[in-house]
Parts: C-alpha cells; structure tokens; sequence
C-alpha cells in the first residue's frame, strides 16, 4: 500500500496538498518529461515502466451543461455516452481544453482528479478496480501519483463505472 510522502524537492501540487489534508496515502513519481510528448498518459506509463493498463488519464466532459470528469485507462478512449449515461444526462461532449484548464487549475497533461480548482463530479471507469494501486496525473506534466481505487474515488468523491472503450 502506498505511503504518503511529500513530492520531492518540496513542492507540493494542488492534489498532493489535498491528499495530505484528506490523511490519503499516496506515492508520488517524477519522470522527465519530454516536451514533444502529445500522449501524456502513455508517456508517463513508459517512463515510469508501468504497465498501461494502472496509468489512468483525467478527461473533462459537459454532461448536459454540467462540467464532468471521466477518469480512465490511458490506453482507452472515454466513452462519452456511457459517461452521459453514468451521472444521469442524455449526452456528453468533450469540454473545451480552455475551459478545462481554467476549472482544474491545472494544464492539459498535467489535469489531476484530484485537487481540481473547481470540485467537478468524477467518474472513475471500473478497470481501476483491478489493480491494487493506479496512476493519475500529480497535477503537472512529469509527476504522477500511485494511490490505491479506493482512495482515488475518496479523494474524488468519485464512482466507479464503465466508461472506458
């Protein structure tokens, strides 16, 4: 089970800062990222030598005119009408990537369920579930944090459900 432990070099994301408060273990791991990267997830996975299938990538959606995030395998696509279906809309779209980082507080790559400026309603697909602990972005490009699916969905307030294809 994973420790909480400060990111090294002293600081602190949004998500590390809210884990610590919630008291939620969590492992944090840098990589050197690598600034002609466009698959964020997928990078992360090699760098870190991580099987894919734990790296868990944060997708912001509009479910009816409510913002909404999809958490799922970086080696999957969100499923948008499953992710409407899961918080009760008739549909989903993509959110604008401007407007995403404007109520995460955090950039694209780098979007973090955790922490989020603006406390947005998480879905989490249920493949997390399979793995003792998962990988979501630390709240910046090259910083990842390990934590277990429960403690994901605590520190998201988030639900497990199939969104992922």
């Amino acid at each position: 089970m994973p420790v909480a432990k400060h990111t090294p070099g002293g600081a602190g994301t949004p998500a590390t800062v809210a884990l610590t408060r919630a008291g939620v273990s969590f492992v944090p791991h840098l990589y050197e990222h690598d600034a002609a990267a466009t698959n964020f997830g997928l990078e992360a996975a090699e760098k870190l030598g991580l099987d894919p299938d734990r790296v868990f990538k944060t997708l912001l959606a509009d479910a009816d005119g409510i913002l909404v995030v999809g958490v799922v395998p970086v080696t999957g696509l969100l499923d948008l009408k499953a992710l409407a279906h899961a918080v009760g809309a008739k549909k989903a779209v993509m959110a604008d990537p401007k407007l995403a980082e404007r109520k995460t507080g955090y950039v694209v790559g780098g979007i973090s369920p955790i922490g989020q400026k603006t406390p947005l309603r998480t879905v989490i697909d249920e493949t997390a579930e399979l793995s003792e602990t998962v990988f979501v972005s630390g709240g910046r490009r090259g910083f990842d944090i390990e934590l277990t699916p429960a403690d994901l969905a605590l520190a998201t307030n988030g639900t497990f459900a199939a969104i992922a294809r």
